[in-house]
């Protein structure tokens, strides 16, 4: 039996922003129970011109939902990049999640050879669905992910690859 775009793609898409929000939890345990301030960990970056933890998160959403969106033919839902808390960074994984939840595989199955067309900066990138979700998405999304996991791996949080990967 062969791989669908759907199978490839929300399923995947769900079970990471799920880890990413588990290990959130974490960080905002371990902020409390350090006494460190959530703003620290908030605005922590890897390096100087990387995003901080917030905008991380926010990436790992607007990738996600835009994926799930493109595929399935649908308006990408736009969510404002206010949150400045682990609560509200929460908040909108959820509600990331909950959009994916709403595609079907009928929606996204056979958008192997959708045109995509993203906007970044001032160009513009096509892409027929399957490339854009195994060659820009999915890097995309766990780049974002993987740094984020990162920024609070390195600040001391007490999380480790099974956290990363979640259960199986």
């Amino acid at each position: 039996m062969s791989l669908s775009m759907y199978q490839a793609s929300i399923p995947v898409l769900i079970r990471g922003i799920t880890n990413l929000a588990a290990i959130l939890d974490k960080a905002a345990a371990h902020a409390a129970a350090k006494n460190i301030a959530p703003e620290v960990l908030l605005n922590a970056r890897l390096a100087p011109d990387m995003f901080p933890l917030v905008r991380q998160v926010q990436s790992v959403s607007d990738t996600a939902k835009g994926c799930g969106a493109r595929l399935a033919g649908v308006e990408v839902p736009s969510f404002a990049d206010t949150e400045t808390s682990f609560a509200e960074l929460g908040e909108r994984l959820a509600k990331t999640v909950a959009f994916l939840q709403t595609l079907t595989p009928e929606q996204v199955d056979g958008s192997e050879e959708r045109p995509i067309t993203l906007k970044v900066r001032s160009q513009e990138i096509h892409f027929t669905g399957q490339t854009y979700l195994l060659g820009f998405a999915l890097p995309n999304f766990y780049f974002h992910f993987t740094t984020a996991y990162g920024i609070l791996r390195h600040n001391g949080v007490d999380i480790g690859k099974a956290d990363y990967l979640g259960s199986v």
